[in-house]
């Protein structure tokens, strides 16, 4: 509904060691009335630990996984720890998963990147089969076959795996599954298969093409949802008040050339993909080219303003909430936010009030 806008907590991903603060700032999105919290992993920290330790002392908010990566776990543990957190938060938890990407997939964890639509599709049946808890787990699939078949150059099976059923019995049987997705095809998958998007770089100003994605996923057979009504999106929305507006999104451009330039490969980075879908295709390539030299601060600096304005909430706190506005009218029902305890407090007044 246009206008009713909630706020969600990131903490976002590890650098060295735990993100300083971060248990002083979930206490604080708790007390002040936030819809949810979120953790991160790539590879360092994972998502569930963090999740479990800071949440269990939160009473209201919801805990959700951004993202939990389909190549960490096979889908039988990944329900297994949605189905423990569940338990344990008393029905909050958001399983939230997401593909990563080849980088990560095929250098950290050894597997191979290919079809990721298909072992999505197959992952997330799984996991369902496992909330259900109607009888013993089985999968033909290709990608993530119960029990273990062997073949296609795999050892052969020792004959003793059988189909087993969940010995824990669900506190809900159908606990919420988002998806973070980008590209088209799998922004379609999770209005297909999900109960909510996890939208990394979204701009409620060029909204028209994730729309029209959801909608075809909608509008597919057996789709769980039919509209936007009963279907969460959750934008990350990184918010930066400040005077300077150029001050502001100087704190953001090494991010924006990280992701844009350094987190793919030249000719292949689904991150770059959505600044060419806003127009900047030129820059995009520029930042690509400037971070894949080594020349990072000079990536940096390419990053345009204007760009950054699309996808952020920056600069003083008039303009703030006037670009608010634009969120408020759009299809994200709910953005999320990073920073300290202030900056939770800070944020929570210019949106919430």
């Amino acid at each position: 509904m246009a206008g009713d806008l909630k706020l969600g907590y990131n903490t976002g991903y590890w650098s060295a060691g735990p993100p300083p603060g971060a248990q002083e700032a979930v206490l604080e999105a708790d007390r002040l009335g936030f819809d949810s919290i979120w953790t991160a992993e790539a590879y360092g920290s994972d998502a569930l630990t963090p999740l479990a330790w800071w949440g269990s002392r939160t009473e209201r908010v919801r805990l959700g996984t951004a993202i939990m990566q389909l190549s960490a776990r096979q889908p039988a543990a990944a329900a297994m720890a949605a189905l423990t957190m569940d338990h344990l938060s008393g029905g909050r938890f958001i399983l939230g998963l997401g593909v990563s990407g080849p980088q990560v997939v095929e250098g950290w964890y050894g597997m191979s990147f290919a079809k990721p639509l298909a072992r999505t599709r197959e992952y997330i049946g799984i996991v369902r089969d496992v909330f259900a808890r109607e009888g013993p787990v089985t999968s033909e699939g290709p990608h993530y076959p119960l029990p273990y078949p062997g073949g296609d150059g795999r050892a052969e099976p020792t004959g003793l795996g059988k189909p087993l059923k969940p010995t824990v019995h669900p506190l809900r049987n159908d606990i919420p599954i988002f998806l973070g997705a980008e590209g088209p095809k799998n922004v379609a998958l999770a209005g297909e298969l999900c109960d909510g998007w996890l939208a990394l770089f979204f701009s409620p100003h060029q909204q028209g093409f994730y729309r029209d994605a959801l909608q075809e996923g909608f509008a597919r057979e057996g789709a769980r949802h039919s509209s936007l009504d009963d279907f969460e999106v959750v934008a990350t929305v990184p918010v930066i008040p400040g005077d300077d507006v150029e001050h502001c999104a100087d704190m953001l451009r090494p991010m924006y050339a990280l992701y844009f330039g350094g987190m793919g490969a030249r000719d292949r980075n689904f991150h770059r993909d959505v600044a060419v879908r806003l127009g900047y295709e030129e820059e995009a390539m520029r930042i690509t080219d400037l971070y894949l030299d080594g020349k990072k601060d000079e990536a940096a600096a390419a990053v345009p303003t204007e760009l950054i304005e699309q996808l952020t909430l920056i600069g003083p706190p008039d303009k703030i909430r006037h670009d608010l506005e634009a969120w408020r009218e759009s299809i994200v029902s709910t953005i999320l936010i990073g920073g300290d305890a202030a900056m939770v407090r800070g944020i929570a007044e210019l949106v919430l009030g």
